[in-house]
């Protein structure tokens, strides 16, 4: 097959190439520039899309002896990641923009353009498996990426590899070093690619803003504080809430609510945070097929943590295809904008992906 290899610049992307070299695949390598002005260095672990990913993307090509090249993808990546970003925020949503970016850019974007171009696949270096083309955890729990796929339909799948989800981190490292590649030992990237700073909230409030509001207590209503944006906050949150005194129960306050509208934060104790029900828009399945009913499965509401046994139940609601979501046990800090990904258990084979939606509204209700 041609196959065409996403590199990032990174170790496991360039051992994904590799693997997919081994194979015996006809392997073209590519570095999507991503940014308008990249940085001539990295700084740590701290985003990507440097002039030094790039360099280090084609040193491994040239090691693996592959073609390479370098597409700008900028101003695509602004209108449908970070635009989207900015704007989920200033409405009190908490979402993840890796989920967007792999939607829209990188098994969108450039898989069509790949295909056109007479490509068969896609290789990224994702910590994810394909079985049969069902999508599954990886090997390697604490780096499983399938949360952050499972936005991916069937035909996006079909077209995908994922070479290093069968390996625990570890022995990638070790791997890309037997074969002299010089991004064995690179730290990995843990921050927003586009905010190198890490500093989120100063990203944000460059771009939408001063929208004052207040901070108001769950129970009793009252105003504790005053803030600048309801982009400063996401559910779950306890610390730089701005309250002065402590909780008449002496408990901590935790961010239970976001009225984008208003612009009122309320807090609350942990009990606040319990959900029960979540619906979920933007419904992906991805078999391809619908189930004809609930499906008992485990949803996972955040990249890493938040899982509970669940029924999931296809709906159509407001003309868009969603998911209701009935929890056995509740969750917290369940946030609008995440994904909620539903998986079905196996032990054997690594857990299968079956579904995910955009989490829309929760309740905190448990249904009887």
């Amino acid at each position: 097959m041609r196959v065409l290899a996403a590199m990032s610049g990174g170790v496991d992307s360039a051992v994904a190439a590799a693997r997919a070299v081994d194979a015996g695949h006809d392997v073209v390598g590519v570095h999507l520039a991503l940014s308008t002005a990249p940085g001539a260095l990295r700084t740590g672990s701290r985003g990507c899309c440097s002039r030094e990913d790039a360099d280090d993307a084609r040193r491994a090509a040239d090691v693996l002896g592959i073609p390479f090249y370098v597409w700008d993808f900028a101003d695509r990546f602004k209108e449908d990641v970070i635009d989207e970003f900015v704007d989920a925020y200033a409405e009190g949503q908490t979402p993840n923009p890796c989920l967007t970016c792999n939607e829209k850019i990188k098994f969108a974007a450039l898989a069509d353009k790949a295909i056109a171009l007479g490509f068969d696949a896609l290789a990224t270096g994702h910590y994810a498996r394909l079985s049969g083309g069902e999508l599954r955890r990886a090997v390697d729990d604490d780096k499983d990426q399938s949360y952050v796929l499972a936005v991916l339909d069937h035909a996006q799948l079909s077209r995908a590899m994922f070479p290093c989800g069968d390996t625990p981190k570890p022995q990638i490292r070790d791997e890309a070093a037997r074969r002299g590649l010089s991004v064995a030992d690179k730290p990995d990237s843990h921050d927003i690619c586009f905010i190198p700073t890490g500093d989120t909230r100063a990203f944000l409030g460059a771009r939408i803003g001063i929208r004052p509001g207040a901070v108001v207590d769950a129970d009793s209503g009252e105003r504790l504080a005053e803030h600048e944006g309801v982009h400063g906050f996401t559910i779950g949150q306890r610390k730089g809430l701005g309250i002065e005194a402590p909780a008449a129960d002496g408990k901590p306050r935790y961010v239970t609510g976001i009225d984008p509208e208003s612009g009122t934060v309320t807090v609350g104790s942990a009990e606040h945070l319990q959900v029960w029900t979540i619906e979920a828009g933007r419904a992906v399945w991805t078999s391809g097929q619908v189930p004809d009913g609930p499906v008992d499965c485990v949803v996972q509401v955040r990249a890493h943590g938040g899982l509970a046994p669940a029924r999931a139940t296809p709906v159509t609601r407001d003309g868009e295809a969603r998911i209701d979501i009935e929890l056995a046990q509740p969750l917290t800090g369940v946030a609008r904008g995440q994904a909620a990904v539903l998986y079905l258990p196996d032990e054997d084979a690594g857990d299968l992906v079956i579904g995910s939606g955009r989490i829309i509204g929760t309740s905190s209700l448990a249904k009887v």
